[in-house]
């Protein structure tokens, strides 16, 4: 990939316009011709810069998690409340944004085993940030009494399911759409509570 300004702007183009071609025809759907109009670019000029449409998607999925772990960093505070939740929030603000990425690695793992392996990745790099609030609360003299990386393991799920039901599946029968301070207010809840025991959580 270019290292000039000039090389730097296209790449950006070209992401931006996949971000926007994946939202609105889906990702299955999007043609490397589509991304390159919606980029202001020629189809060929793609090739510079990627291999294909699933090279494109990678470095989407690069920045989404990039997104996900400098922002619950930027959030913290060391107040266990307001870091949880600090750490929620970004999620569910970086998971919406990236939604159609997000549905495209998800569709594309039930056909690929490499698309698999990448969001095991994604969830992996939750999973290492979790167990690191898991140590702080340990330090601190709390702990849950569970597997450490197990638990890790079924807070991501919580936020990956919810996520996913809410914000790309329609949400659940029978029950109203939580607006986004309800919806992060829950998970944070859920995740202050079987770390630190039944305290406020704001």
């Amino acid at each position: 990939m270019s290292g000039t300004s000039k090389g730097q702007r296209t790449e950006a183009a070209f992401l931006q316009a996949a971000r926007e071609t994946f939202a609105e025809v889906g990702y299955f759907n999007a043609k490397i011709s589509d991304i390159a109009a919606a980029a202001g670019r020629s189809a060929g000029s793609f090739y510079n810069y990627y291999e294909n449409k699933e090279q494109l998607l990678e470095a989407l999925l690069t920045e989404f998690t990039d997104e996900v772990l400098k922002g619950s960093m930027r959030a913290q505070t060391g107040d266990p409340v307001e870091d949880i939740r600090g750490a929620v929030l970004t999620y569910w603000n970086s998971y919406r944004k990236y939604l159609p990425e997000l549905i495209g690695v998800f569709q594309m793992s039930m056909r690929d085993d490499t698309y698999t392996e990448r969001w095991r990745r994604i969830r992996a790099a939750g999973i290492r940030e979790v167990v690191t609030t898991l140590h702080t609360a340990e330090r601190a003299g709390h702990s849950p009494g569970l597997p450490e990386r197990q638990l890790a393991s079924a807070i991501v799920s919580m936020l990956e399911g919810f996520c996913w039901v809410w914000l790309a599946a329609g949400g659940d029968e029978d029950v109203d759409a939580p607006d986004d301070d309800t919806a992060v207010d829950i998970l944070s809840a859920i995740w202050y509570r079987t770390v630190y025991g039944n305290g406020a959580t704001h």
